[in-house]
């Protein structure tokens, strides 16, 4: 039987095979040379093609074939400049390896792209690459900080923190943003949630790109709204709606607990454990419950009066939120809804009143483009995952480049 070829490109671009030795213990080892003559003088700058032999052999791991490791051997041309004194030579570089690396391009692309959604220890052990040389990948294509002149313009910016440590205020600030492709993109993460600390950032932003900012989605929280209006001038903060009825919806859920331990001591044991369950009935909109479901809520309801008036109103404040209006509309619906819930002596609401007071202005900005940042908390949630898989990241530095790396890497490394 005659035997069958089977061509694989190496997808190295201006080089020919010299050798090929499968034989190898360490794998499949492909001896090439250069193609291209010439190359630029390191003194002068200018073309030289006059050959003076080759540089010290060089070894790079490539693409493996086969689940087979790939070693890519070469000799670097060397060429003499006639231009300058005493003729000083220049080795060639191809442009599919790095001078620094001991890989080529390629093969760094490929381990990336290994890399989304997965830690430099498991990477490590499935390519049999160590974690130092996994490291030196990350840092030599991904800086620890926003590169500005990757982002044309910055339409939305989002500012929220996360705990790096549960049960702890080791807070982080996550600054991400929209870039002109709607594309999200992540712009820093900062030590500390202060306001100097969020200023001295904003300062940071080229003044190209601070033009183009129209609105940043902020918490509830004075450092970062008192740091954009300072610093970012006529960009409209908006609270984001995820926190604003994060807020009211704890109140109404406060409230429950609380009549909940009423009823246990009130009603027979019999009574009580007919509402086992009902957390979760309540903390949804009647209509997204079956019959039985319902049954069960108003059954809840005819125990607890009062927790129907406080169901009532906060899905009629869910109700303003999903509707189409004005800011001046809503302004005006959220006042009137204040005033029925104090009319009604519903007191489980006061610290969101509170609340609804100091940022009306920023919550009900939400209604002239109904913009969130669903984005940032997408991002939150992201870091969560970074958090869980790598066992804690507390360098900052690092935990840009695995956020930048799960959140840009699929576009730019080859995945759609």
């Amino acid at each position: 039987m005659n035997p069958i070829l089977l061509q694989i490109p190496l997808d190295l671009p201006d080089v020919q095979i010299e050798a090929f030795d499968t034989e190898s213990k360490k794998g499949i080892i492909i001896k090439v040379q250069s193609t291209c003559k010439g190359t630029t003088c390191r003194q002068c700058h200018q073309p030289i093609d006059k050959f003076y032999g080759y540089g010290k052999e060089i070894t790079l791991r490539h693409l493996p074939i086969f689940e087979q490791s790939v070693w890519i051997k070469i000799k670097p041309k060397r060429y003499q400049c006639p231009y300058c004194d005493q003729g000083p030579t220049t080795t060639q570089r191809c442009s599919w390896y790095d001078q620094k690396s001991p890989h080529t391009k390629a093969y760094e692309q490929w381990i990336l792209r290994d890399l989304i959604n997965s830690t430099i220890t498991d990477i490590s052990i499935k390519r049999g690459i160590n974690e130092a040389a996994v490291e030196g990948i990350i840092n030599r294509y991904i800086r620890q900080e926003v590169d500005w002149e990757t982002i044309k313009s910055l339409p939305l910016l989002g500012l929220d923190e996360i705990a790096l440590k549960k049960g702890h205020k080791d807070f982080v600030v996550i600054i991400s943003g929209i870039n002109e492709g709607g594309e999200k993109c992540i712009l820093a993460v900062l030590p500390n949630r202060k306001k100097e600390t969020v200023k001295i950032f904003l300062q940071s932003i080229p003044v190209e790109i601070k033009r183009t900012i129209q609105r940043a989605c902020v918490d509830m929280y004075d450092g970062y709204s008192n740091a954009v209006y300072e610093e970012l001038h006529g960009v409209e903060v908006v609270v984001d709606r995820f926190h604003v009825t994060k807020s009211y919806r704890a109140c109404a859920d406060n409230a429950r607990i609380k009549e909940m331990k009423t009823l246990k001591k009130t009603l027979s044991s019999e009574d009580y454990a007919q509402l086992k369950g009902v957390m979760w009935l309540f903390r949804k909109s009647l209509w997204d419950l079956n019959e039985e479901q319902q049954i069960k809520l108003i059954q809840l309801f005819n125990y607890a009066p009062e927790l129907k008036q406080i169901y009532i109103y906060r899905e009629a404040l869910t109700g303003i939120f999903n509707r189409p209006l004005s800011k001046s509309q809503a302004e005006a619906e959220l006042n009137s809804w204040v005033e029925q819930v104090r009319n009604l002596k519903l007191d489980c609401f006061n610290s969101f009143i509170v609340t609804l007071q100091n940022w009306q202005h920023e919550i009900t900005n939400y209604f002239l483009r109904r913009e969130t940042s669903g984005f940032v908390e997408g991002l939150n949630n992201k870091i969560k995952v970074i958090k869980r898989r790598c066992y804690g990241i507390y360098d900052i530095g690092r935990l840009f480049q695995h956020i930048w790396l799960d959140v840009e890497g699929r576009r730019l490394f080859g995945y759609a």
